[in-house]
């Protein structure tokens, strides 16, 4: 078996131009083939080579030619010159509904993707479970997918493409329509796919999710490869290219950043009272956590997380943080069972699944939870300023019994992956452009020292 799964020589494609469509007319009919259109190249001579296992991002600016070089390699358009060779079954995500019957439902369309692929009704019937657990839309697998959002086109797209086993998974911005949390579970299955060996193809312009989940990269432009390389080199020249393109700040961009400013000054000179907590209070929320708390998660339940917020100095619920704004991760834990000793931490993590900051009460003073009863609910309340760079991220919280301190093991209550999620906002532009996720503090101290 070749363990080549795509390979390109030459490729192009050509599209014919008209200036209007009278003239598309003249060209078809003209007896001597006299030509009324110009020639528009979508791909020019382009050639890669992607072997088995490899996981490749594919980026550039809009129009320059990603999407159509997917097309070809998926079977939707044909190309005008050059050749292609394909190893493997290929599932794909180029189109929201492509493939979906917009009047049968979406079991239904399960069903008849699957035998698109090759797989007959048992094997589906072997699949089936995972597939509508995973897309998570509720009775709406039911109904006819003409009646489904983009959000819920993208679930069961991506459900249905990444339990069928493909060789090869093509993604190409698709994911961008639904809902951050099933993102992040994306992510989590597409990784879990790339260490089972699968070639994965994945188009974004989401610079860290492509660098974090790709090893290699194309840098495409003008219908051409531009660069193949290290995916962390080509998304370095991908973003130079952004920063010269983009400019200056414009008078409303800096309108923006001055009262995103005065708003975090604001909020910081407020009080804020964490003993003045109200039963409603400790609700807001809760339906969203416990919805999303049950991806993944794991525990022996003896103390469960009954509420996880994020909130402001104001007590408020927040999900769009401006970055330098103090915020409070708000833990509520109820016990189910007497525990001598509870230690709690947290994980903030970007989209990608890559932990960026962990910590827990033993780095706080050791402090923890001693002799809590059945039936005992604690508020835990965590106090940070936000110093990330723009974009969004998820918050993994647990709380744990330790069963040997000098070992540092424990034994998990409950974990929860990705118990929320937010969305930093950077009042600088330099800060959205920047390689770094993390921006500390520093005391500057620029001096002078004159020469001997």
């Amino acid at each position: 078996m070749s363990d080549i799964a795509i390979k390109a020589e030459h490729l192009s494609k050509i599209y014919k131009i008209y200036d209007n469509d009278i003239d598309r007319l003249k060209e078809t009919f003209h007896p001597f083939h006299k030509r009324y259109s110009r020639d528009f190249f979508a791909l020019q001579d382009v050639s890669f080579e992607i072997k088995r296992g490899e996981n490749v991002g594919l980026i550039g600016k809009n129009g320059a030619g990603k999407s159509t070089l997917l097309k070809i390699i998926t079977g939707v358009l044909t190309a005008s010159g050059g050749t292609l060779e394909v190893n493997g079954r290929i599932a794909s995500l180029l189109e929201l509904g492509a493939g979906f019957n917009p009047d049968m439902t979406g079991l239904e369309n399960i069903y008849m993707n699957g035998l698109l692929i090759g797989y007959d009704r048992a094997e589906m019937d072997e699949k089936i479970d995972d597939i509508v657990a995973f897309a998570d839309i509720g009775e709406f697998i039911n109904q006819p997918v003409k009646t489904y959002s983009s959000g819920m086109f993208a679930r069961l797209a991506f459900s249905v493409n990444a339990f069928v086993e493909p060789d090869i998974l093509i993604v190409d911005e698709a994911l961008s329509v639904g809902d951050a949390f099933f993102q992040s579970k994306c992510m989590d299955k597409m990784r879990s796919m790339i260490d089972g060996g699968i070639t994965i193809l994945f188009v974004s312009h989401d610079t860290f999710a492509l660098k974090n989940l790709c090893e290699r990269a194309f840098l495409m432009s003008a219908g051409k490869i531009l660069m193949d390389a290290p995916a962390k080199e080509v998304v370095e020249v991908y973003r130079n290219m952004l920063v010269e393109s983009r400019g200056a700040l414009t008078d409303e961009q800096k309108k923006r950043r001055d009262n995103l400013i005065e708003q975090i000054r604001e909020e910081e000179s407020k009080f804020f009272s964490s003993a003045k907590i109200s039963a409603d209070s400790l609700e807001r929320g809760k339906e969203t956590f416990l919805k999303n708390a049950t991806y993944q998660r794991i525990g022996d339940k003896r103390a469960v997380f009954e509420n996880i917020q994020l909130l402001d100095l104001n007590g408020e619920l927040v999900h769009e943080i401006i970055f330098g704004q103090t915020v409070i991760l708000r833990m509520v834990v109820r016990f189910k069972k007497d525990v001598a000793c509870l230690a709690m931490g947290y994980h903030i993590r970007n989209a990608t699944g890559i932990d960026l900051i962990y910590t827990d009460s033993r780095f706080n003073d050791t402090k923890a939870i001693f002799d809590a009863q059945a039936g005992e609910l604690y508020v835990i309340d965590w106090k940070f300023k936000m110093e990330l760079r723009q974009e969004l991220y998820d918050i993994a919280c647990v709380i744990s019994t330790p069963i040997d301190e000098t070992l540092s093991k424990v034994e998990f209550c409950d974990f929860i992956p990705c118990a929320l999620q937010f969305q930093v906002v950077s009042p600088n532009a330099y800060l959205s452009l920047d390689g770094g996720y993390v921006h500390w503090h520093n005391d500057l101290n620029i001096r002078r020292v004159e020469k001997n």
